[in-house]
């Protein structure tokens, strides 16, 4: 038998007042599916025509109902400029929680602001709701949220053991556990922790979202997958949560349920410009064919264009013109012409009829990849007369650089583990990546300024 819907208009439009226990019913009512999300926006028309015209004191309650509307429809930013409008215990804890939500770590803070500042305002908030009235074991542990995220851990985990015993059944409190013991680098306590909360609440979308994380790090990709989706019916959905299953959707090639992660994302922020990016780059894979054996004879292509010269017999005249104009791979001779190289000194018909026959053995011929339209150049040879500094540098880990889930699993799939390798390809290069787009590129990009690096053809 289906749920009869929640009617949200009545109680947001017909009720004068908006108390505590409505919340859950409007978060019930939102879970319902699209239509309920639909009659919200229209709902939130409604109360913005009747803010215009209300009096002073109706204005306030009719803030309060707007801030949590909004809250709940993920427009986090007009949320808070309704709840700072908006008077009581109720409004003062969700602004709390809005501007939690706002100094979460990027690439999930708010672009406009700076997320220490939006922490401490909810330090604020938190204080005026418990000081107001609002229940003081539920405001102690967002404050303990607000703290870890502070990395004052320390403060954190004393409100928690305060808690401790009256908070045996609470899910909150498990998940706030959760937190610190994955700040502290236990994620097995901490998945603990969050499947204890999950038990006791199912729809604890926080502790949803970081089972699904924690799976997603350890390469569960459809157990992390199943926690995101659950995430999207328990509104608000962060961007976290979006982003996270829009990247794993596609690598999965569900590029359809990714573009409209991203689409969700947009419409949500319109300010997002990483979100505007990455619908881009997902509608242009829905018009792409991918074929795993063209992917598979790519990589074993690739391997070939990268065996050095070295490994094969060759006259010393040869290997010295060779070495001279710095072709050290099957691949750069790829991208050389033939009468490139017979300009070279003392290269003549000998050596190159030595180095055809080299090629054709591997199924390849002098440039090849000029043919197949590639530029023209050289593959980037490090400098040798490297500072320690410089090359402590690039000895450096890929993963220094914290780049997103996307561009981090391109990293893998193209095998590139350190700085070094990194500033060896070109923007093109990183491009031909599977899921590697525009977005991924420009957050390479700036992660290498800030270690004064920059791709090769940068």
């Amino acid at each position: 038998m289906t749920e009869p819907l929640i009617d949200l208009r009545a109680l947001l439009v017909e009720r004068e007042d908006f108390e505590g226990g409505m919340v859950s019913r409007l978060r019930e009512g939102l879970a319902q599916g699209g239509s309920q999300v639909r009659a919200m926006r229209e709902i939130t028309d409604t109360l913005q025509k009747r803010l215009a015209v209300a009096a002073a004191p109706q204005q306030k309650k009719i803030h309060l109902k707007l801030g949590i509307s909004f809250y709940f429809l993920g427009q986090i930013r007009t949320a808070v400029e309704h709840l700072n409008k908006a008077e009581g215990p109720l409004a003062a804890f969700w602004l709390g929680q809005a501007h939690m939500y706002l100094g979460q770590a990027k690439p999930y803070a708010d672009d406009d602001g700076d997320a220490t500042d939006h922490l401490a305002e909810a330090v604020k908030a938190f204080d005026r709701a418990e000081k107001s009235g609002y229940a003081a074991q539920l405001t102690q542990l967002q404050k303990a949220g607000v703290l870890r995220l502070q990395k004052h851990l320390g403060d954190a985990k004393a409100i928690l053991a305060k808690l401790k015993d009256g908070a045996a059944h609470n899910a909150e409190f498990y998940f706030q556990e959760g937190g610190v013991a994955e700040a502290e680098g236990d994620p097995i306590r901490a998945a603990k922790s969050y499947a204890r909360a999950v038990e006791l609440e199912p729809r604890h979308a926080g502790a949803l979202f970081r089972l699904g994380f924690l799976n997603d790090l350890q390469g569960n990709d459809q157990e992390a997958i199943g926690y995101y989706e659950k995430c999207l019916k328990y509104p608000p959905v962060g961007k976290g949560v979006l982003y996270n299953l829009g990247i794993l959707y596609e690598d999965h090639d569900q590029y359809d349920k990714a573009t409209e992660c991203y689409r969700r994302l947009h419409r949500a922020d319109p300010r997002d410009e990483r979100a505007k990016l990455f619908v881009k780059d997902a509608e242009a894979s829905l018009t792409q064919d991918y074929n795993p054996q063209d992917e598979q004879f790519s990589e074993e292509h690739q391997r070939v264009l990268e065996v050095p010269i070295t490994d094969f017999e060759l006259s010393v005249r040869s290997r010295n013109c060779l070495k001279r104009m710095n072709i050290r791979t099957l691949g750069d001779l790829t991208r050389v012409t033939e009468s490139q190289l017979l300009a070279s000194k003392n290269f003549g018909e000998t050596s190159l009829e030595e180095i055809k026959a080299i090629m054709n053995a591997k199924a390849l011929r002098i440039g090849q990849s000029l043919d197949q339209g590639q530029q023209y150049e050289f593959r980037y040879r490090p400098q040798q007369n490297l500072s320690p500094e410089e090359q402590a540098t690039l000895n450096k880990p890929v993963s220094d650089l914290n780049l997103s889930v996307r561009a981090r699993k391109c990293m893998n799939r193209l095998n590139i583990t350190t700085l070094g390798e990194l500033v060896q390809r070109t923007a093109d290069e990183l491009l031909e990546a599977k899921n590697f787009g525009m977005t991924s590129l420009t957050e390479v990009r700036e992660r290498l300024v800030q270690h004064n690096l920059k791709l090769r053809g940068d």
